[in-house]
């Protein structure tokens, strides 16, 4: 199999969402601390990578066997729907992923100790359980709890505790906001997908309340990001809430404006790539707000 099969089911274009929070949550120790450590924050950027990387390799593999995904999908071609190659080699390879983002939480471990152990071991579990195990979230209406919780909340204040080994009110609340970046992403994949979701019995929270409440939703979210800016104001990081209004407000216009103006469908994809780079763009302004704020 070539190397651009494993590329498809790896998924690099969401790893925004993993790369977004470890960057934000980075500088954010830094602006609380005045020190960060590259080295912690690069084992941080890999372990959390090879977890995502390894949950979509469960996706691809188990929404295959489900009937979620199929040759007729609107989204990007998945590996093991297209015939590419095999359910269990992509589950095996998934397994083997989660093993090597062990392995890169190590220093992580004997740096900060059992609280790592506590944050990766539900990561771990989840990865897989996000579409496989005895309670699939995806299938469940769950997915956007779990990219709250996973892809804002523990991931900024994880990596914020890693750098520092203190806990932050400023990172709850940034985690807030890229949680709310996270989880606009997988609400425009769900809404793109809802009529297959359906036929496939995947009740993600667009197929339960349907189209309309999926565009209020997105919405809501970016609603929300925009919104919590207003709390670095009132801390005194005046640059900080100007730049991550800018950040949010760019591609919450393109996107939310997409999601009403064209039926679920192909286009979503554009709309998804703008709300991927929308993290980065958050991450690149928090950073240069946080920097002009000294």
């Amino acid at each position: 199999m070539s190397s651009a099969t494993w590329i498809l089911a790896a998924r690099p274009k969401t790893l925004p969402a993993v790369v977004a929070p470890v960057w934000a949550g980075c500088v954010l120790a830094w602006m609380l601390t005045g020190e960060w450590s590259p080295w912690l924050a690069v084992c941080t950027l890999v372990s959390a990578g090879l977890i995502q990387i390894a949950t979509n390799f469960f996706n691809d593999a188990i929404d295959h066997k489900k009937g979620a995904d199929t040759a007729a999908r609107l989204g990007p071609v998945r590996a093991t729907a297209s015939g590419l190659v095999s359910g269990r080699t992509v589950m095996t390879i998934g397994f083997v992923t989660l093993a090597l983002a062990c392995v890169a939480a190590l220093p992580m471990i004997a740096a900060r100790g059992w609280p790592v152990i506590a944050i990766g071991l539900p990561s771990l579990y989840f990865s897989f359980g996000y579409t496989g195990g005895p309670l699939p979230l995806a299938y469940r209406g769950l997915g956007e709890l779990f990219v709250m919780i996973f892809f804002g909340l523990i991931a900024v204040m994880g990596t914020a505790f890693i750098q520092s080994g203190q806990w932050f009110t400023e990172a709850l609340v940034l985690g807030f906001q890229l949680g709310a970046l996270s989880t606009a992403l997988i609400a425009i994949n769900n809404l793109r997908d809802v009529e297959e979701d359906t036929r496939s019995n995947k009740r993600t929270l667009a197929v339960r309340l349907g189209v309309a409440f999926g565009r209020w939703e997105i919405a809501a979210l970016y609603a929300v990001a925009f919104g919590l800016s207003g709390y670095w104001a009132a801390i005194g990081f005046g640059w900080l809430a100007l730049a991550t209004v800018v950040a949010v407000a760019l591609p919450a216009l393109v996107v939310v404006r997409g999601v009403w103006k064209n039926k679920p469908g192909r286009v979503y994809n554009k709309l998804l790539a703008i709300c991927g780079m929308g993290m980065l763009l958050f991450a690149a302004a928090f950073q240069i707000g946080g920097l002009l704020d000294g």
